[in-house]
């Protein structure tokens, strides 16, 4: 599986999550590193309300630290040598933290490249000190910030010093274990819309893969997060080649940023100001690449109105029109100052403009005198 993903192009990341089966080697060998009640049960493991019968979590008070810590530094360890180099940690905030910034400091001491993406959906001084023991990115609470005031917030902590000196967002809409309600009652529009603000707020973003680019949206039961028919319980089945598959728009969002270095960074976030709160509009410039976004927040109804540019994070001038490229429909616009008129429908609720600072003129031909 490894080499046939290296062939096509593709890293393969690993799941890693510290605990165990109740047969597990360890709960024989080493029953010191669990945690018992008082009648000597060993206790399982709770995430409440979600109650976990069949793990056994770790014991990081254990009478023989250095032992469980080896153990588990082995396990990286052993997927290392087999040659992969991007993890996500489940629950890390769930764990020692003098584990983890031992650990995570042996492991890139060793393998410098190693990618550590932390989930840990949980108080943000406690993501943020994960991050400062050297986890290289982070989940964050991207997935339920839908107005635009709470984005433009939620970003510019996220963009600015002292955050940004050490924390590395990454921006998932939904995942195995989160449905938010927007996706439940959103339809297409809200997943289109998500897909564009994860991929062009952050420089790291990732989906739940098929259940997204199909757009699942049955809770397990209503005020529920979790989705009705989960891949956690059960083996699925998906057409993915279905009609109405998001997979082609998700394909060309990524050649954009592929193409675009200004979206592979965070900390050139700008804000532009729009007379309708249901649009957000922003911009990311890099090395003269600048990209111009306004996506459509309600997925209901068609939204319009003016915008308010910052010309000079555009690069562009207050004395003459400049060029807007969509590079989602491939439609082009001639823009004139801060003041420009936009619409979007539920339809495609999103204009990803590439942005041309000034048009050509006749003055810029060698014949003009």
């Amino acid at each position: 599986m490894r080499d046939r993903a290296a062939s096509l192009g593709i890293e393969l990341a690993l799941d890693i999550a510290f605990q165990c089966s109740p047969d597990h080697p360890w709960v024989r060998e080493h029953p010191e590193w669990f945690r018992r009640r008082p009648d000597g049960s060993i206790q399982f493991a709770e995430n409440p309300p979600k109650k976990y019968e069949d793990i056994y979590p770790l014991d990081f008070e254990t009478s023989d630290p250095e032992g469980l810590w080896t153990a588990l530094k082995g396990v990286f360890d052993h997927w290392i040598s087999e040659g992969i180099r991007i993890f996500r940690v489940d629950n890390p905030h769930t764990k020692s933290f003098p584990f983890w910034e031992w650990c995570v400091a042996e492991l890139k001491k060793e393998h410098p490249d190693l990618i550590l993406l932390s989930e840990a959906f949980t108080r943000p001084k406690v993501m943020y000190r994960l991050a400062k023991l050297g986890f290289t990115q982070s989940y964050t609470y991207f997935a339920w910030r839908n107005t635009s005031w709470e984005l433009r917030e939620y970003l510019t902590e996220l963009t600015n010093p002292p955050v940004a000196d050490f924390f590395r967002p990454n921006f998932w809409p939904n995942t195995p274990d989160i449905l938010t309600a927007y996706l439940q009652t959103g339809g297409r529009p809200a997943f289109i819309a998500r897909l564009v603000l994860a991929a062009t707020l952050s420089a790291s973003y990732g989906i739940y893969g098929p259940a997204f680019e199909l757009m699942e949206n049955t809770p397990r039961e209503p005020g529920s997060e979790e989705y009705l028919d989960s891949e956690k319980y059960q083996i699925r089945t998906w057409d993915l080649d279905r009609p109405d598959s998001l997979a082609p728009l998700i394909g060309r969002i990524n050649r954009i940023r592929r193409d675009h270095p200004a979206l592979q960074r965070n900390r050139n976030l700008v804000f532009h100001s729009t007379d309708n709160e249901t649009l957000l509009c922003y911009s990311k410039r890099w090395e003269g690449d600048t990209v111009l976004c306004v996506v459509n927040l309600d997925p209901n109804h068609t939204q319009s109105g003016w915008t308010g540019l910052d010309l000079g994070a555009l690069g562009a001038s207050t004395d003459h029109p400049f060029l807007v490229h969509d590079l989602l429909t491939d439609n082009h616009y001639l823009w004139n100052g801060p003041h420009n008129f936009v619409k979007l429908d539920p339809d495609l609720p999103a204009h990803v403009f590439e942005v041309a600072p000034r048009t050509r003129t006749e003055e810029d031909f060698d014949y003009f005198a």
